[in-house]
């Protein structure tokens, strides 16, 4: 592209510089020598005047005297009535320009230039029109390059872009160039490596986010599972199994949520449910993990309380508190229920060592852990809330006390629907 750049212009400019040069050059040509021509026109009328003022009064005409008015480097010859004629200075050959005048008393003068001085002057025209055109032709060889170079360089960085684009790296440049097309280009390759950008983020934060939300479903299955193979117990296998589907339907609807939440993370799918519910199936399901610590889950506050949400949402945040206090706190786990205002408060507590005062602002930010964790769970747990509108906070450090925000409902008779307040 360079290539075809230079050459390009290069050949703008000599079809200029021919077009133009030669008409030049021909048109100085002929004011070149139009000029010659009336210098040895205005040399014979003067030197004609001059015989016939010296004819006039009688006084000899000479060679010398003829020497003296015009020089010896132009040529004339004279010829005057009554007298031999003469020559002055020396009758060029080849090519001349010529001019003869009569005088008033008869006298013939001739005189005579070389067209060598026509040529000297013409060939010096060429030289300086030469000269410019070469310069013109370096000047136009400089900008092409630069021009070549402004708008090849461009297009080899926008080709690297698309390649590392399709190699996966879809980290935006932001780079412009100064040429609006080329500048389109480039935000139009900037905003496709964003949105690749973002849509990996999501897969990757969709694949973490599933391995970790359904590691808890599957290992309470499996501990279903494993009861029902020890046991020949019809009612304890009858009782395990229904509790291995209840397990199946929350992994089912863990995966809709995540799904969910990977199309477009703000669409919720809130319904009026009870609390009561959803906290007893949560402490059923964690209490055989913490009775192998050697560790309890207790339930207090109030009860009967109904809330807006997405049951499985909330258990899931629950699920993530109850994990989080298994895993980095100690003693008891107490789970309480309160009302603040028109919603419904939901508080895990334990009765270990807290939360560092440098994680406790960062505590729901992703791969943030106090120790060797994914970071994942309780930055779920808040996009989880924050999706039906509620939201998670960290109450206290010491002991640590985490906090889930959900609307609450008014109790109405059977045959009329709770409100919310």
């Amino acid at each position: 592209m360079r290539r075809r750049l230079i050459n390009s212009t290069l050949a703008v400019v000599l079809v200029v510089i021919a077009v133009f040069g030669v008409s030049l050059v021909l048109v100085e040509t002929r004011t070149i020598a139009e000029t010659a021509q009336q210098s040895v026109d205005a040399e014979a009328v003067q030197l004609v005047s001059f015989l016939d003022g010296k004819l006039i009064g009688n006084q000899p005409v000479s060679v010398e005297v003829v020497e003296e008015q015009i020089g010896t480097q132009r040529y004339a010859s004279v010829e005057i009535p009554g007298q031999p004629p003469f020559e002055v200075g020396e009758k060029p050959s080849g090519r001349v320009i010529t001019k003869t005048e009569v005088g008033e008393h008869g006298e013939v003068v001739t005189v005579e230039e070389s067209y060598f001085e026509v040529y000297r002057e013409v060939g010096r025209t060429l030289a300086i029109t030469g000269g410019v055109a070469l310069l013109a032709v370096i000047a136009a060889v400089v900008l092409a390059v630069r021009q070549a170079n402004r708008l090849a360089s461009p297009l080899t960085d926008l080709a690297e872009t698309a390649e590392r684009l399709g190699s996966g790296d879809p980290r935006p440049r932001h780079k412009r160039y100064g040429v609006p097309e080329l500048d389109r280009v480039a935000d139009v390759l900037d905003a496709s490596a964003e949105r690749i950008a973002r849509m990996l983020t999501a897969e990757r934060r969709l694949a973490a986010d599933a391995s970790h939300q359904l590691r808890t479903p599957l290992t309470a299955l499996s501990m279903r599972l494993e009861e029902i193979s020890a046991t020949d117990d019809p009612e304890t296998v009858k009782e395990e199994a229904n509790i291995a589907l209840t397990q199946v339907e929350r992994l089912t609807d863990v995966v809709q949520r995540l799904l969910t939440n990977a199309r477009d993370p703000r669409t919720g799918s809130a319904i009026v449910f009870d609390l009561d519910e959803v906290v007893k199936q949560q402490i059923e399901e964690w209490r055989p993990a913490y009775r192998s610590a050697g560790r309890a889950v207790v339930r207090s506050g109030k009860q009967g309380m109904c809330a807006v949400g997405t049951p499985g949402a909330v258990a899931q945040v629950l699920a993530a508190l109850i994990e989080n206090s298994l895993m980095h706190g100690g003693g008891t786990v107490a789970i309480r229920t309160r009302v603040v205002g028109n919603q419904a408060v939901i508080e895990v507590t334990d009765e270990g060592p807290g939360v560092p005062a440098d994680l406790g602002a960062r505590i729901f930010e992703r791969a943030i852990s106090g120790r060797n964790s994914t970071g994942i769970g309780l930055a779920v747990a808040r996009d989880l809330a924050e999706a039906d509108g509620g939201r998670l906070e960290l109450l206290q450090l010491h002991p640590p006390v985490f906090a889930l925000f959900l609307s609450r409902v008014a109790h109405k008779r059977k045959d009329e629907p709770p409100t919310v307040r």
